[in-house]
């Protein structure tokens, strides 16, 4: 089964970052978001991804064709131009396509243009901006066992706000940041019968949020895998440094690796 990433939105609201780098290539620990959720993508089997490229998509595609040189120590036959690696790496087995699905194009309209490159009857798809501690293999299970076009992971977001109980004017408690488990948002990790394709256009304009998965709910075709543990998406200057201090702790919920 394989796995498309969403790769080709301009980050508008990470222009810290991505005003020289398209968003999935802005680096949490040392490594580009996108390689963090391809690792726990390939932790659970799933090695084969499509890149869906937009805005600045050379630079992904530059840096995934140095990955071995970069990664590896090598000596390099300068008359010949030969190169011999001397160590290797936990990404061995991956094959990475990268599909340049349009500069404007919408999220809808970059699925519908790698149609060509899902050869089985699922696939997986996520978001690039985006990183979760879900077991991958329980949330395929979960789609084959429905048998509907559609499963979306929900996740339970942590409030940017502190929460306080208060009677009359004195505050009870105060919780910082509290889980919201009243209601589940899409966490972006979903899984699709290849007939999600006839939802989509092969239209710029075409949106998979509103286009496509509102349809799939109408028709009973959109099934929840929920998820009540980490997940984090990297929209804004602050996710950007509340992801780096959790990396940096040596304890991130998402590496299981």
């Amino acid at each position: 089964m394989k796995v498309v990433i969403l790769c080709g939105g301009q980050g508008t609201r990470l222009r810290e970052e991505t005003e020289v780098k398209p968003k999935p290539m802005v680096e949490i620990g040392g490594y580009p978001i996108v390689w963090h959720i391809m690792k726990t993508y390939a932790q659970y089997g799933f090695k084969e991804f499509v890149l869906c490229l937009g805005y600045k998509g050379n630079y992904i595609k530059q840096y995934f064709c140095n990955y071995e040189i970069l990664e590896n120590d090598f000596t390099l036959d300068l008359g010949s131009k030969d190169l011999t690696f001397h160590t290797r790496h936990a990404e061995e087995g991956w094959k990475v396509t990268l599909a340049d699905t349009g500069e404007h194009a919408m999220t809808g309209a970059r699925v519908k243009r790698i149609q060509s490159y899902i050869d089985e009857d699922y696939f997986m798809l996520t978001y690039g901006d985006g990183v979760i501690d879900l077991d991958i293999k329980k949330l395929v299970d979960f789609h084959k066992s429905h048998g509907r076009i559609g499963t979306v992971t929900g996740v339970f977001p942590q409030s940017r706000y502190g929460e306080l109980l208060i009677e009359d004017d004195h505050v009870v408690s105060f919780s910082e940041k509290p889980m919201d488990h009243k209601n589940s948002i899409s966490g972006g990790y979903f899984v699709f019968h290849k007939k999600i394709f006839d939802y989509l256009e092969n239209e710029d304009s075409c949106i998979l949020e509103s286009d496509a998965l509102q349809k799939l709910a109408k028709d009973g075709e959109l099934k929840v895998f929920v998820h009540d543990g980490f997940w984090q998406c990297m929209d804004t200057y602050r996710d950007y440094m509340y992801l780096q201090n959790i990396w940096k702790t040596g304890d991130a919920p998402w590496r299981k690796w």
